[in-house]
């Protein structure tokens, strides 16, 4: 029985009526649920989804290493506060500190992406960092409702270090449900600007993506973010597939200093959700972004292809084009304001690195 209150309350919570009313108003909701730019469909034209279940369970190669991945073991809470960093946490959870301000996006530090225990697990080596490890956070961004990105316990866990939280329309009633603050909860439409304070804003931006935790889709809104400072602008991009966005972001609010871009858990059956490894150069122009950090990888397994095809793929064309990527390991610091470094090739197939863990 209290297993499955917990499984209940992990699914958060639709829309109230005063949110679809307003929801109603807006260009991008329609029939009830929220529309990408472009038409979208789940899966590619012929792929059914009991096939892609079915395989999803056949033993493939290389899909979970066979080794603890390396990280490395940063003191976040001592950090100065003049520090500019990023520090990856594997899949989508990064930390960055800029101008003195916390920001936190998409933190799964449970173990695993999913409502239940012991399903989609955490490759090992890969859930070092815990909400203990982290500091107060000035912002947390959710990017949307999945369960790889917004995670039940590590939020609840978080929850007496964030002052605010920023995400999609929709998103905040599951923050609600948990017994989060409605002062600490901003969610936003697409282009809706936030003021940060001392010439920090965000901006949300559109993703082609969708939303839900369990049957119900797209009742909530999933989400890109620009987050620009007096020094940097850097596009967080959260989950997306290939489309037209990237090119009308990049018009409209670049260049960018950096593009977190995802890369992994993809497949030819579902093109337009996620990013394939060679859309993601083409994306990086389109937005104007000098640097990219792929990211969305190498922490859980959500697709058949080998667990270190995204980076082995994405910097053999980012060298073809001479294109700046950065590829840090777990934990390791990524200095903001000297991005311009070589990055060892940490993934490289059968190199068992795991015991290089250290301190930072």
């Amino acid at each position: 029985m209290q297993k499955a209150m917990d499984l209940i309350r992990q699914l958060g919570r639709f829309p109230d009526s005063k949110r679809k009313s307003a929801f109603l108003q807006l260009s991008n909701y329609k029939n009830g649920q929220f529309q990408n730019l472009l038409p979208t469909p789940a899966l590619a034209e012929g792929a059914s989804m009991v096939r892609i279940f079915w395989k999803f369970f056949q033993k493939m190669p290389d899909t979970v290493p066979a080794y603890a991945l390396p990280f490395v073991d940063t003191d976040l809470r001592g950090l100065k506060p003049e520090e500019n960093v990023l520090v990856w946490f594997g899949h989508s959870s990064y930390f960055l500190q800029l101008e003195g301000k916390r920001f936190l996006v998409d933190p799964v530090f449970s173990g695993y992406a999913s409502p239940f225990r012991n399903s989609v697990r955490a490759f090992p080596g890969t859930n070092h960092y815990q909400a203990a490890a982290m500091p107060d956070i000035d912002v947390l961004f959710i990017s949307h409702d999945h369960w790889d990105h917004l995670d039940y316990r590590t939020v609840q866990q978080l929850r007496p270090k964030v002052k605010k939280v920023i995400c999609g329309l929709g998103v905040a009633r599951h923050f609600e449900y948990w017994g989060w603050s409605r002062e600490k909860l901003v969610e936003k439409n697409w282009y809706d600007q936030v003021d940060l304070g001392e010439g920090c804003t965000v901006t949300l931006t559109p993703a082609r993506h969708f939303s839900g935790r369990l049957f119900s889709r797209n009742i909530s809104l999933w989400t890109s973010f620009v987050l620009q400072t007096p020094a940097l602008k850097i596009f967080l991009g959260g989950d997306s597939g290939y489309g037209s966005h990237f090119k009308e972001i990049g018009a409209l609010l670049g260049p960018f200093d950096l593009a977190i871009l995802e890369c992994g858990q993809y497949n030819q059956q579902w093109p337009y959700i996620h990013s394939l490894p060679r859309e993601i150069l083409p994306e990086a122009l389109e937005l104007k972004a000098q640097r990219v950090l792929p990211v969305h990888h190498s922490k859980f397994k959500l697709a058949q292809h080998p667990w270190y095809e995204p980076l082995q793929q994405v910097t053999a064309l980012a060298e073809t084009g001479k294109f700046p990527l950065l590829t840090p390991k777990i934990g390791e610091k990524v200095d903001l304001d000297q991005l311009d470094k070589p990055w060892e090739r940490w993934w490289e197939p059968g190199v068992k690195n795991g015991s290089q863990n250290r301190k930072q």
